[in-house]
């Protein structure tokens, strides 16, 4: 199939559900209800339905905002809303009330769809007063409210016979699929205008990196990350090009469970998944003794020489086979045996991370992008995977090293603008480039990030250091869960720290000595000085976390900038 040749994302789904010999085949699978399930024709007649219903309430170009978890009505929604010409404009269920209130009076939805009772509750008094929203839709039953007040999609759906699937529209490749609203780790959100034929552009890349990976049969992929990131949001698409089988997890606390449960063969996730993981694994590695301690230590050198690409001798290969086996075998049978690959995106993923993983037989691709980019800009192939690169560009994107390094992206997958802000748009998108923020290189093709513009601190000596790097390494030293470095133009940088849950009650001279074996990894003026300890962890609740789990640093320096300054 030729993606660059198909029009919308409504034309790619209906070419792919033509093909199905069995439309009855399971296409949406909900592992909190397990008995929900949606098989392709299930999937195309719901689409149409709930779009033939929503035309009664939208115009081409209408905003639809949606507030709902991952589930099987998230993907049937967003596509129903494409279909009636509208817009979809998903939201985080972590949001604050007056994030949603931002956004509401931002981009004025004509039609809002909520899953459940506790998503409603977060929005009905800032809705109540909004007279250009026509119409509630919810996938349950709302609780104390008016069944005249809203549509349950889901009883919509009840009947689906005789439906006339007509997938024929008059969008356009750069016509708008989505807006979505950056995470706001530096102030309000901003709503990313992104096109059909930018997210278009992001599935012929991956098909590209992922065909090494894809069975004739259905591929099962497990969705964790919000689908109202745009790296999710994407990968739907991505599903749909492979005809996939998607199963979409209960919760972050039962990823580990639900990968036993659906088997996934590709998950994608963000950084802070694969740190905690790492981090579980090499604590029971570290608990090993004996025979089993010598064999998981020479699994992971052999490992290691072999994503470092160092060769291997005749006796070291015989002894990585036996070791997949007997130990990577039984490392993969805990997230359901059948992984081909993690792909980390939305942030980026430590080097010693990616080693690690990658050394113990759960291969992941790490790729680069933004919101901005539809999201994805470049990404590591299964079959040459550089750990410290973000891969080279995905095809169709021209990316640029600019002169002090930044790194500018021009293509299709380029978003369109920033919705009612021309200001914010004019920032970034210079004649057709958009400046992305991030400081990288080129090496054989494959980008390098090495910074973020905005979070780079510079000494009274002019010189520049990365925090996220200080960071990344207190974070390995297996006592610290979160970090913050300070120190922007100070003679010596000092850290807040956030001990893990077992180490709590560890001494300052404990923590001190820890401190200093990571700064012996590091240049001087990249050496932490002196630091605090705070006992709450930043979350999302707390909203020291975007729902993403990146940390909002502003906030954070903001908040505790009195005790990083008494340490001067």
């Amino acid at each position: 199939m030729k993606l660059s040749s198909i029009n919308n994302l409504l034309e790619l789904f209906f070419i792919q559900y033509e093909k199905q010999l069995d439309k009855n085949k399971i296409l949406l699978s909900s592992l909190k209800e397990p008995k929900k399930k949606y098989s392709w024709h299930e999937t195309c007649q719901s689409i149409t339905k709930l779009s033939n219903e929503l035309k009664k309430y939208v115009s081409k170009g209408d905003r639809c905002l949606l507030i709902s978890e991952n589930r099987p009505e998230w993907f049937i929604s967003d596509l129903s809303i494409m279909l009636s010409g509208s817009i979809t404009v998903p939201a985080y269920t972590t949001y604050a009330e007056r994030d949603y209130e931002y956004i509401i009076n931002d981009c004025s939805p004509s039609v809002i769809f909520v899953s459940n009772t506790e998503q409603f509750n977060k929005v009905k008094n800032i809705i109540k007063s909004k007279k250009f929203i026509k119409k509630l839709f919810s996938f349950d039953d709302l609780e104390n409210v008016n069944q005249n007040e809203y549509q349950n999609i889901n009883k919509l759906f009840f009947d689906l016979n005789n439906l006339n699937n007509n997938f024929k529209t008059n969008i356009n490749r750069n016509d708008p699929a989505c807006i979505i609203y950056t995470s706001g780790t530096q102030g309000n959100p901003k709503g990313v205008i992104l096109s059909h034929g930018g997210i278009l552009n992001n599935c012929e890349g991956a098909i590209e990196i992922l065909e090494p990976l894809i069975k004739k049969d259905q591929t099962r992929f497990l969705t964790w990350l919000p689908l109202s990131h745009s790296y999710e949001h994407t990968v739907q698409f991505v599903q749909i090009t492979v005809s996939a089988r998607v199963f979409y997890a209960e919760s972050i606390e039962k990823l580990i469970q639900n990968m036993k449960d659906c088997s996934p063969e590709i998950m994608t996730a963000v950084p802070r998944f694969y740190q905690n993981l790492y981090q579980k694994i090499n604590a029971s590695f570290s608990k090993a003794t004996g025979f089993k301690k010598i064999l998981v230590q020479k699994m992971l050198n052999l490992g290691l020489k072999k994503i470092k690409k160092e060769p291997l001798n005749l006796i070291e290969k015989i002894q990585d086979k036996i070791l997949e086996k007997i130990v990577r075998q039984k490392i993969k049978s805990q997230f359901g045996g059948s992984l081909k690959t993690f792909v980390s995106g939305g942030g980026a993923l430590d080097k010693e991370v990616g080693f690690f993983l990658n050394a113990i037989g759960l291969p992941t691709l790490q790729g680069y992008g933004l919101t901005e980019t539809s999201p994805v800009v470049s990404c590591n192939p299964i079959n040459d995977i550089r750990v410290e690169t973000v891969g080279p560009p995905f095809k169709g994107n021209q990316v640029k090293i600019a002169e002090d390094g930044e790194i500018l992206v021009k293509g299709e997958n380029v978003m369109l603008g920033y919705w009612n802000n021309k200001e914010e748009t004019d920032k970034v998108l210079k004649n057709g480039w958009l400046h992305t923020g991030d400081i990288g290189v080129f090496d054989n093709n494959y980008l390098k990030i090495t910074d973020r513009k905005k979070d780079i601190l510079i000494t009274p000596g002019g010189d520049n250091i990365s925090p996220l790097k200080i960071e990344n390494e207190l974070i390995n030293s297996g006592i610290i869960d979160q970090a913050i470095v300070y120190g922007d133009n100070k003679p010596y940088l000092v850290a807040l720290l956030v001990l893990n849950e077992e180490k709590k009650s560890l001494k300052e001279e404990e923590i001190k000595q820890r401190i200093e074996k990571v700064n012996k990894k590091l240049s001087k003026i990249e050496n932490i000085k002196k630091f605090f300890t705070i006992n709450e962890k930043f979350s999302i609740e707390n909203g020291m976390l975007t729902p993403t789990l990146k940390l909002k640093r502003f906030k954070i320096i903001q908040k505790y900038k009195n005790s990083f300054e008494k340490l001067y």
